[in-house]
């Protein structure tokens, strides 16, 4: 049998925690709303079991066997399918889009609803039309750790009788309530159980939706829609609803009359008569089964906030910690771990090249394999360590519920480049990786701030970047290489704040849409949830240096070792790769670094950022994490001046192919998608100038 689950709750209530826990995937998981823009799939573990057939689901090493009213005959496979953040079935916003179309078109088999059990209201709001579109639902009450630790009890069996579905307890970080989730979530496939008929509404409202639904009954089924949802969208004012029906012209005029007639009986306008309604039995549905503790005054969420969101600490305690990030990441700590990889790096390289010249290997190999490939792809695996301790660091913050609380911070800054909070979510992960942070501009509300958030975001510096940050500040500055890092972050983040005024006065005018969002409780990280995040950046990582920069590697080698006569070039100058340079290095000599090396990194930093450091190396032909490295680079760029504006190209230029070709696709245009990194790459090579001739005007170079 194949089933297919879908993952369904408001924003931040553990959906795409359960989805990994469930699938064994390594979806990014980041405790703020919004980190799924689009429905991901993935299929649950399962395996056979002794002689009889059971649906097995692994997760952490644990196995849950369905005993009763699982698969009886033949193994099955169940699809999850994680559905954006939303907090309404109303089509405002491209995630309730997904979501609403998916459960409606797709119909699957058992819609598992994930429910914050920190806040029952509002979480139960969704709840409420889930039940109505008729398909098999399974409550999955979340995050009942810190329902116990705020000294609160929920009765599950009164839920359960209140809205007619299974109610389960579970806590998706923890693994706890998984295995009878599984369990009750396919004895529902199994028996196609429906929700219980839920009648929430009463008086005026009762008579005015049994009236709708008596009037559409028909075109709703013909189009396979339940009566009872189309006639509460309808209630609602739902265009889409209506347009779907394709209702004539005198049914439309009847509904409106009801409705006209229904508002002005109980004063007030139809949505929120609905919205009234669904809250009023909410309220009264916890009042019997919701009992809060005895704990009075504030929560602990409550004594961190008044620090980290207060009006005047917030900011100088967010960027504090940005700045323990780096020094943890570039300083003594971060320094010493790197040195030592590095050296384990240096000495397996050092191993292959004696074995190769015991096995006799002609020179040409030895070259290409040493040279080439060892030299370009490991002094970029030389800082995997570094990056690492990155984004362990990031991964800590967002598990903890801060980057939340920065997202709402950001908000009023942002507002005054014309954007808001809900921006900040893919610009702090353009600090990762530009692609998914691209990407995650679809939780944009409107075209305008998607296109203007990818405008902005590749300005902040991806973790591509941070080896090439790395080397040269090791090269060029020794003694201050955490204050110079920090430095060129900030001023990814200060340009982004400027060109962002630009934009809002001359191709984005207007306002923002408007940002609401819940704050997560603090919670401890989870190493489970930690160690996944790294490894997907890790993998990330490797996946480009043995893909990527591989290939750049033996193209840069072959390029600078032949003629275009494929004759073994005497020098760089006259290799292919000299006479590609030579062409382009007049550009770049305004701005300090003309050089042939320079504009060949220049160049494979297009495919892939790490490919500078890769690129450099292989011309120098040592490893990138030696003293030979450093004095190599001291020639390339003859002055600090001019390894700083080398720098600040790098830091600004277009993204790479990769994330240009996301660029495209989220910007939904080409044109766009070329014009913004036209204007990128125009506006680095003009900062660049700007910084190395007034450093000479200044005596600095």
């Amino acid at each position: 049998m194949r089933y297919t689950f879908a993952l369904a709750g408001n924003q931040n209530s553990g959906k795409t925690t359960l989805f990994n826990q469930l699938t064994g995937s390594n979806q990014h998981v980041g405790n703020w709303p919004g980190v799924t823009v689009e429905q991901k799939t993935g299929t649950m573990l399962h395996h056979h079991h002794g002689s009889q057939t059971h649906i097995g689901l692994s997760w952490r090493g644990k196995r849950a066997e369905s005993k009763t009213g699982g698969v009886p005959e033949e193994d099955s496979d169940v699809t999850i399918v994680d559905l954006p953040g939303i907090y309404s079935l109303s089509p405002y916003s491209l995630e309730e889009i997904v979501s609403r179309n998916y459960i409606v078109r797709d119909k699957p088999d058992v819609v598992i609803n994930i429910v914050d059990a920190t806040n029952l209201e509002r979480n139960l709001y969704l709840t409420l039309q889930l039940l109505q579109l008729g398909r098999p639902v399974v409550i999955a009450l979340n995050m009942m750790d810190e329902v116990r630790s705020h000294g609160d009890a929920i009765d599950i069996k009164g839920l359960e009788k209140g809205l007619g579905v299974p109610v389960i307890a579970i806590c998706a970080r923890k693994g706890e309530g998984l295995d009878e989730l599984v369990r009750r979530t396919m004895q529902v496939a199994e028996c196609r159980q429906l929700p219980s008929k839920l009648d929430i509404c009463s008086g005026a409202a009762h008579k005015a939706l049994h009236a709708i639904q008596h009037l559409v009954e028909q075109p709703a089924m013909a189009h396979g829609i339940m009566p009872r949802y189309a006639a509460t969208k309808l209630f609602e004012g739902d265009e889409p609803m209506l347009e779907e029906l394709e209702l004539g012209e005198d049914t439309k005029h009847i509904i409106e009359e009801i409705l006209s007639a229904m508002e002005r009986e109980v004063g007030m306008e139809r949505a929120a008569v609905m919205a009234d309604t669904r809250y009023t039995f909410i309220e009264k549905l916890l009042s019997t089964c919701y009992t809060r503790g005895s704990a009075e005054g504030d929560t602990l969420t409550d004594r961190i906030d008044n620090v980290l969101t207060h009006p005047v600490l917030a900011i100088p305690v967010f960027l504090a910690m940005m700045l323990l990030v780096f020094y943890i990441t570039f300083g003594p700590l971060g320094t010493w771990i790197a040195d030592g990889f590095s050296a384990l790096v240096d000495n397996g390289i050092d191993l292959l090249s004696g074995a190769l010249a015991g096995w006799g290997v002609a020179g040409w190999g030895r070259d290409l394999l040493i040279n080439g490939v060892c030299t370009g792809v490991g002094s970029v695996l030389s800082f995997l360590p570094t990056i690492l301790i990155l984004f362990l660091l990031l991964s800590i913050l967002e598990d903890s519920g801060y980057m939340a609380r920065a997202a709402f911070l950001m908000d009023r800054p942002l507002r005054k480049l014309g954007l808001n909070g809900r921006s900040f979510i893919p610009m702090m992960m353009g600090f990762g990786c530009t692609v998914p942070a691209v990407m995650s501009a679809r939780s944009m509300n409107t075209q305008r701030d998607r296109r203007f958030t990818i405008m902005l975001t590749p300005f902040m510096s991806c973790g591509a970047k941070v080896p090439i940050y790395a080397l040269f500040t090791r090269a060029f500055f020794p003694g201050n290489q955490v204050l110079v890092m920090s430095a060129f972050y900030l001023t990814g983040i200060v340009v982004a704040i400027c060109a962002g005024l630009v934009l809002k006065r001359t191709v984005f005018h207007g306002d923002a849409a408007p940002f609401i969002m819940e704050l997560p409780s603090y919670r401890l990280p989870t190493p489970a949830n930690v160690a996944r995040q790294m490894w997907d950046k890790a993998k990330d990582f490797l996946k480009r240096a043995f893909t990527v920069i591989f290939l750049a590697t033996l193209v840069v080698w072959f390029l600078q070792s032949f003629t275009f006569s494929l004759a073994p070039a005497q020098d760089v100058a006259h290799s292919m790769l000299g006479v590609i340079a030579g062409f382009i290095a007049p550009v770049f000599r305004p701005a300090g670094f003309g050089s042939v090396e320079a504009s060949t990194a220049v160049l494979t930093g297009v495919m892939a950022k790490e490919s500078v450091v890769s690129t450099l190396a292989v011309l120098a032909g040592v490893d990138a994490e030696s003293a030979q490295m450093l004095s190599s680079l001291q020639s390339i760029f003859p002055s600090t001046l001019a390894a700083v504006s080398f720098l600040v190209f790098v830091l600004l230029y277009m993204p790479c192919v990769a994330a240009f070709a996301a660029m495209r696709r989220e910007m939904e245009s080409g044109r766009w998608a070329v014009g913004a990194v036209a204007a990128q790459t125009g506006l680095a090579w003009l900062l660049a100038t700007l910084v190395f001739q007034l450093g000479r005007l200044l005596g600095l170079g």
